[in-house]
């Protein structure tokens, strides 16, 4: 009864002011939590469900660093992430391959505070030629290496169900996307136990290196 209610005032309040939106807006009696989240993309501008952050250390194994049914700004909560993952291995990440939204000038202070190399071009004036040819390449390599946060979204949504929550109420819908992303790593870890005994053989080299990659 009270969602009813709620839904009503909103209603009301955008036919009298004529606006399209209001703050926390329901669109679903059923699951009155979910709200719309405007995010540009040519399939669909607005999207509805959760919107979370997921970073992958060196490692590959994948957390959630931020879940939410309202619209945030995702750079807010990189610091965050970063500090985790000190409390987590006692020491920070050497570079950070991380999206353009994430890039901000408070963030990148933070990281050279810190002593990571944030990935993407660096502010102010262009540098001297063939350093410049050098940040290219380096950026390019980032770009690269960042494409694994792509496919482990692509895999989550695809083989662990990540892109078909069905379940209802908030708690499980929490519930259903965590257990994706667990059941993902767990996959992953059964991969790095063979990956150990072949490194232990020789066969193949030790992981060098530490990262951690951020997508929204």
């Amino acid at each position: 009864m009270l969602t009813i209610m709620e839904l009503y005032r909103q209603q009301q309040y955008m036919h009298d002011h004529k606006v399209h939106s209001v703050p926390d807006r329901i669109v679903s009696i059923h699951q009155s939590w979910i709200r719309p989240i405007v995010r540009g993309k040519a399939k669909a501008t607005t999207e509805f469900g959760a919107k979370l952050d997921v970073s992958i250390d060196e490692r590959g194994y994948a957390r959630i660093e931020h879940i939410s049914f309202n619209a945030y700004n995702e750079s807010q909560y990189l610091q965050e992430a970063v500090r985790r993952y000190y409390e987590r291995t006692g020491h920070y990440p050497e570079r950070l391959l991380a999206d353009q939204i994430y890039r901000t000038r408070e963030n990148r202070a933070f990281c050279k505070q810190c002593g990571i190399r944030m990935s993407g071009p660096k502010l102010g004036r262009p540098s001297s030629k063939q350093q410049g040819r050098n940040e290219k390449k380096q950026e390019y390599q980032d770009n690269t290496d960042r494409i694994e946060i792509e496919r482990e979204f692509s895999l989550e949504k695809h083989s662990y169900e990540l892109g078909l929550i069905t379940t209802k109420l908030e708690a499980t819908q929490l519930s259903s996307i965590a257990l994706s992303v667990f059941v993902a790593n767990l996959f992953k870890m059964q991969r790095r136990i063979l990956c150990a005994l072949m490194e232990k053989w020789g066969l193949i080299p030790s992981p060098t290196g530490r990262f951690i990659i951020m997508l929204a």
